[in-house]
């Protein structure tokens, strides 16, 4: 009987068409919790690095009725701090974070240094077709028992954060901007 993670990993694994990942991870700040692995797949799809956590979802949060999020960055560069990071927040604020579409998070610095993004937006990943979002890892017998949602995290600067938090998440997306350009300046 395949495991939570070889579930989750074979679920990646028909996503990306068998491309191999490289797995990042993340030490576990909390006692008697597992830490966070990031998978983190290059030129994914095409000119993009695309990375994804593993054991978000193995928190509880009082919003996560029916699934438990993963979270998933697409960025246009090759430095691992945009992985890095999603997988320090991922473990940092699961169990206290919802993680739900709209939400700003503060990462507190710049992300990487070829950015002055400090922050990231919660939304639907836009690398990953909607019915591939919903993963049912749990294993036979078990079929609907145990869900991950994959959400996306898009690296964002301050002022947009502020405005987001000014006016709410849909304006935001209705802005002219690009969601993987990392050195893209403010669209507000």
């Amino acid at each position: 009987m395949a495991s939570r993670v070889e579930n989750y990993l074979a679920h990646l694994d028909r996503l990306s068409g068998g491309v191999e990942p490289r797995f990042l991870p993340v030490a576990s700040t909390r006692e008697g919790m597992k830490g966070v692995t990031v998978i983190a797949y290059r030129h994914l799809p095409a000119d993009l690095t695309t990375a994804l956590t593993y054991g978000v979802s193995l928190a509880e949060h009082p919003d996560w009725t029916t699934a438990g999020p993963e979270l998933c960055v697409s960025v246009r560069s090759g430095d691992d701090r945009w992985a890095w990071a999603v997988g320090h927040l991922g473990e940092s604020l699961r169990g206290r974070c919802p993680f739900r579409y709209g939400n700003t998070i503060d990462f507190g610095e710049r992300i990487a240094p070829e950015s002055d993004m400090t922050a990231f937006v919660v939304g639907p990943p836009s690398v990953i077709e909607t019915a591939d979002r919903r993963v049912d890892v749990g294993g036979p017998g078990h079929e609907g028992h145990d869900i991950v949602q994959l959400v996306g995290m898009y690296p964002i600067h301050a002022a947009e954060r502020h405005y987001i938090l000014d006016h709410g998440v849909e304006p935001f997306w209705d802005l002219d901007w690009n969601p993987y350009d990392v050195t893209r300046h403010p669209a507000v």
